[in-house]
């Protein structure tokens, strides 16, 4: 999983190993966070959280393309700071899979918006939502991705956030989540993406 945000800013480690190639993982297992236990590499915990970083990958896709809109002058203007949101997004991420990484006996040890979602976040993602619904014409029949890249990226974006969402189902079935923000987060978030998707299109198309 990628460094929940605390370890880009030099905070405690979480229990992270130093260096890259340890080849304790060798065996097929994995550490989880703040000391936790050694599990399988296909633990429910780690398939979800590895699709959450999945999840932030195909972001980066998505982003990666705006910046290379933006290099050869062809960003549409109504795009506004659309890849400072994905990049929030992508560090709001980093927060859902800290939380899915530590053992449910260790989560007094999470903390708001830094390890743990919070009703804020979910809330926040919901604002946006509105924000863009009510200046968007939505389709009302089904939509084939790919009618720009910039859609297509956020598409498949969207597509990995729900296979995480499914992800995280299975574990709260097996009594392995706890109380958690984690679900409504990775719902509005699929959503948000969806809509955003549908922004994207429209903007380049208006500027074709």
């Amino acid at each position: 999983m990628s460094p929940p945000p605390e370890e880009l800013g030099g905070a405690p480690r979480l229990g992270f190993e130093s260096g890259v190639a340890t080849g304790r993982g060798d065996d097929g297992s994995t550490g989880l966070l703040y000391g936790g236990p050694r599990v399988a590499k296909d633990d429910p915990r780690v398939e979800a959280y590895g699709t959450v970083d999945e999840s932030v990958a195909a972001l980066g896709v998505a982003r990666a393309q705006l910046a290379l809109k933006a290099q050869y002058g062809v960003l549409p203007p109504s795009f506004g700071r659309l890849d400072e949101l994905i990049l929030r997004l992508q560090r709001e991420l980093f927060v859902v899979g800290a939380e899915l990484a530590t053992p449910r006996e260790l989560a007094d040890r999470l903390r708001d918006g830094e390890t743990r979602v919070t009703r804020a976040m979910v809330d926040a993602l919901g604002e946006i939502l509105a924000a863009l619904e009510a200046n968007l014409a939505l389709p009302k029949e089904f939509v084939v991705p790919g009618e720009t890249m910039t859609s297509a990226t956020l598409e498949l974006a969207r597509t990995t956030v729900r296979r995480a969402e499914r992800r995280v189902v299975a574990l709260h079935r097996l009594g392995l989540l706890g109380e958690s923000q984690v679900l409504p987060y990775l719902n509005r978030l699929a959503d948000l993406l969806w809509v955003l998707a549908r922004a994207a299109e429209q903007a380049e198309s208006r500027s074709a």
